[in-house]
């Protein structure tokens, strides 16, 4: 807004996110000049706040990041000792034997972490080689500088009006300028969004996709507890559904990670995915495991699940994306936090490189060059075929064809070139019509619970008086369009509980409750109509995630 009045911090590097890419990047940045200004801005209310991740982490990153990361003390205490790969059905399941799985799949040498206490020991890290790390500052708005390139950010909005005006109590933020910006926000990131759309840079790729992951922390009977087991399930009860499979993590203090992933690009409205979670902990296998234990933690995150062929352009004038905000997970793997880290000490290599050749503000198209060719482009491009396959062809023969795909990519080549994902995840979504409602059991409140209750276990918080930051391009596209289209599956895809549509005397309403938002995206992502847009809140809102 031209009439807002705001200070202004120049610094060397501007840097929105405190999660493993962001976080590289400003250590990268300071080994290689302590005289840089670097600056990392941080929505949650701490670093590591709102970081939820699959959590087994290969050590790769670090490794090229901090060699000496176990003598400074990182917080991987959890080596994977045992990996095991089941199929399951309603009743049972089948181990698949680990010697057929390509090397890449084997977890040798990986670590169980929680990812929030890795970033908060890197905050550590990066604050004693001087970057100034500010929690609680949300990122609102790009500055753009005279000829169209990434100038800045706009942080610290803070006391807006409900219809988002500014007010007697409002405080504008300010302005922090680099010679280049790094936005890794994570998954469909606001900043990134409105990126990648001004520059187009999506253009010649394929649509990104995505899954939603929902993710407990349990702590279980000590006798059934056993360190370092990592173990990961395709199959039931998603059947033919949705794609997605689980992932079970036991780390140390008797606790384990219990997390199911729904790949965003099913076709049936009706599709509920936090329902299947809650079903699938009831197969025997998972409830044997959870009797008699109690579940201390809830999250949920979109995930990237694109890959090599839906990476966008990463860089553009003064502004360069990383991490998540690119989409650099690995799929079949469930990892993408060692490539995160890559990706920020990438770009802030890039980065130095211009800043010492006295540029700034343009194309750090050395960056680019270095994620497509180097370790991230060669991680990712072996696997890249094995989501497209799942989508088109469904779980079994995904997995013969994915699994000679990896190994064959494992020697150099593919006998399947590079396949397409074709539609969005949005535009994959089907009427109604097509497809039957499905029958959820209702949760049983020891194992299985309603999304209410799990959310209180998110700690999820926003203040009631602000704008909702989540918002309906149209007010009636809900009611008149997604209702009777798509039975508003905006009820059901969202991890949280936020959307409902409630009958009264007046008809059908639809109804936002923002408050427990836990800042998935998946309905900026799934909405079939495109309606729902997120935007960050203001600083400090949003989950506060202890260990995941």
């Amino acid at each position: 807004m031209a009439e807002i009045e705001r200070e202004a911090m120049e610094y060397d590097v501007v840097i929105v996110g405190a999660g493993p890419a962001g976080l590289s990047a400003a250590i990268r940045l300071k080994q290689l000049d302590a005289d840089l200004n670097v600056v990392v801005l941080e929505k949650g209310s701490e670093v590591g706040a709102h970081i939820l991740s699959g959590a087994v982490l290969d050590p790769c990153g670090l490794d090229a990041l901090i060699p000496d990361w176990k003598e400074k003390g990182a917080p991987l205490n959890v080596p994977v000792k045992a990996d095991n790969f089941y199929v399951l059905g309603e009743a049972g399941q089948i181990r698949v034997p680990n010697w057929p799985m390509p090397p890449l799949m084997n977890n040798h040498g990986n670590y169980i972490v929680s990812m929030a206490n890795v970033c908060r020991w890197m905050a550590e890290q990066a604050e004693e080689l001087g970057v100034e790390i500010f929690p609680g500052m949300s990122c609102s708005e790009l500055v753009y500088g005279d000829n169209g390139e990434v100038k800045g950010v706009v942080a610290g909005v803070f006391g807006l009006e409900a219809d988002g005006s500014y007010g007697p109590n409002t405080e504008p933020g300010m302005e922090l300028h680099g010679k280049y910006v790094f936005l890794s926000e994570g998954v469909r990131g606001s900043l990134a969004k409105e990126v990648i759309a001004k520059y187009d840079l999506q253009k010649g790729k394929e649509p990104q996709k995505f899954g939603i992951g929902m993710k407990e922390i349990w702590e279980i009977d000590p006798a059934k507890h056993r360190e370092g087991t990592v173990t990961h399930t395709m199959g039931w009860p998603l059947g033919g559904n949705a794609g997605g499979g689980s992932f079970i993590y036991h780390l140390d203090n008797n606790q384990v990670y219990v997390g199911f992933v729904v790949h965003l690009n099913y076709k049936n409205p009706h599709l509920f995915p936090y329902m299947e979670f809650q079903r699938f902990k009831h197969h025997p296998m998972v409830a044997e495991l959870l009797k008699g234990g109690k579940r201390v933690a809830y999250g949920a995150r979109a995930i990237t699940e694109g890959g090599y062929q839906s990476m966008p352009k990463m860089v553009a004038p003064g502004v360069a994306l990383l991490g998540c905000s690119v989409g650099m997970v690995n799929v079949p793997r469930i990892k993408g936090n060692h490539n995160a880290m890559l990706s920020g000490k990438a770009a802030a290599e890039a980065a130095y490189d211009a800043i010492q050749a006295g540029r700034q503000s343009d194309e750090l198209s050395a960056y680019e060059t270095e994620v497509r060719t180097g370790a991230i482009g060669k991680d990712l491009k072996k696997v890249r075929n094995v989501k497209p396959m799942w989508s088109k062809w469904g779980l079994v023969p995904s997995l013969a064809l994915g699994g000679l795909d990896m190994w064959t990519n494992t020697l150099g080549f593919s006998l399947f070139g590079t396949l397409g994902h074709g539609k969005t995840d949005a535009a994959a979504t089907e009427e109604a019509s097509k497809h039957k409602p499905i029958d959820y059991p209702k949760p049983d409140g020891t194992i299985s619970f309603d999304r209410l209750t799990n959310v209180s276990f998110a700690a999820t918080n926003h203040e009631e008086s602000q704008p909702c930051h989540l918002r309906l391009t149209d007010p009636d596209v809900p009611v008149k369009v997604n209702l009777p289209k798509y039975a508003e599956p905006a009820q059901r895809y969202c991890p949280a509980g936020v959307y409902e549509v409630v009958e009264d005397e007046s008809g059908p309403r639809f109804v936002v409750n923002f408050q427990n938002c836990v800042h998935c995206k998946t309905c900026d992502i799934k909405d079939p109509s495109q309606n729902i847009t997120w935007v960050t809140p203001q600083g400090g809102d949003g989950p506060n995630y202890p260990n995941m």
